[in-house]
């Protein structure tokens, strides 16, 4: 069964989006949060696996929430909610530790795919706004981007590279004839030599890059 919170300043979204939630049988909705604050307090009470989480809230807003959320209880992943003008406030928010976003009104099985696929590590990079993700990576500080760590493996950096193209483990294990395990492995390896705690971070790197 996978918890899921739902954080969202506007009561008719949440109610909609529990709606649509509650016709996956594996999918059980444990509360919901007006604030990034709320979200605080009910991710600890209720324990959840995904949050799904607003941006734009009052008292504190998504990006801290998932800052906090990331740093207080990491098992956690944070599955941003987001509208089309939302670019810098996505950034930020991966930035902070999500997982991934999608857009509000995606239809109710992409939303059940995409809590699925967030709860089973993968990370949900929603097509409708990556070029502009990708397009405010671009527009960063001018310059060469910091070069990747040189103790990266020529294997760690074919695995960052399917990474950064949204491939989850098992396919890249089959894709380079490894087990999930060993991809697994990997993963950890790069994340840790990369500094950052999500592998949608370590697929923005990949991307930055060119690798992906």
């Amino acid at each position: 069964m996978i918890r899921v919170l739902i954080c969202d300043d506007q009561q008719v979204v949440c109610e909609g989006l529990r709606a649509i939630l509650s016709t996956a049988p594996q999918i059980e909705v444990v509360g919901l949060a007006r604030d990034g604050a709320e979200a605080l307090e009910r991710t600890a009470a209720t324990s959840p696996d995904v949050v799904l989480m607003d941006l734009k809230m009052p008292v504190m807003n998504g990006v801290q929430a998932t800052r906090e959320i990331r740093a207080r209880f990491p098992a956690v992943r944070i599955l941003v909610l987001t509208t089309y003008d939302a670019d810098q406030w996505v950034f930020d928010a991966v930035r902070a530790g999500a997982s991934g976003y999608l857009l509000k009104d995606s239809p109710g099985d992409a939303l059940i795919a995409a809590v699925e696929g967030t709860a089973a590590g993968r990370s949900h990079l929603d097509p409708a706004v990556a070029g502009k993700l990708l397009d405010q990576i671009s527009r960063g500080p001018p310059g060469r981007p910091d070069p990747l760590p040189g103790s990266l493996t020529e294997r760690e950096r074919e695995v960052l590279g399917l990474l950064g193209r949204g491939w989850g483990n098992a396919a890249i294990a089959s894709h380079l004839r490894l087990t999930e395990g060993t991809v697994r492995n990997h993963v950890s390896a790069i994340l840790g030599k990369l500094g950052v705690s999500d592998r949608t971070q370590a697929a923005l790197i990949a991307l930055r890059h060119g690798l992906a």
